[in-house]
């Protein structure tokens, strides 16, 4: 199936060779979000709370951009650098999904940059 490559204009340019996200049919997907900034410089050096909050904003504007929402989230793939930010990601992750929570899954794993200290990839099926 071909698909639309998503790379919402206020992105900085990407540190590797992909889009921001893709829809193919109905169909949104998100790729892994990192707190970088312009260059590739990381966010929130050594705050998982505010990365986690940087991260899913991007998420948020990414599924826009591919006319979704936060709300049509049926999937995440959260991979954290450290297992002791559990609870500050969680905090901040409910505050984004509120309501019915969609389907994830969370790995500890080290990350492309060494301060990076969450990433997160979502899939949304837009009705």
């Amino acid at each position: 199936m071909p698909f639309t490559p998503i790379n919402p204009p206020q992105f900085p340019t990407p540190i590797a060779p992909y889009s921001a996200g893709a829809r193919a049919g109905n169909t949104v997907y998100v790729s892994g979000v990192l707190a970088l900034g312009e260059g590739g410089a990381v966010l929130h050096v050594g705050d998982a709370a505010a990365q986690t909050r940087h991260i899913l904003d991007v998420i948020k504007i990414t599924l826009e951009a591919g006319g979704a929402t936060l709300e049509d989230v049926a999937m995440n793939h959260i991979f954290l650098k450290d297992l002791a930010d559990y609870a500050a990601f969680n905090a901040v992750y409910a505050e984004y999904f509120p309501g019915a929570k969609p389907a994830r899954y969370c790995i500890r794993c080290d990350l492309v940059k060494p301060d990076c200290l969450v990433e997160i990839a979502s899939v949304a099926h837009v009705s």
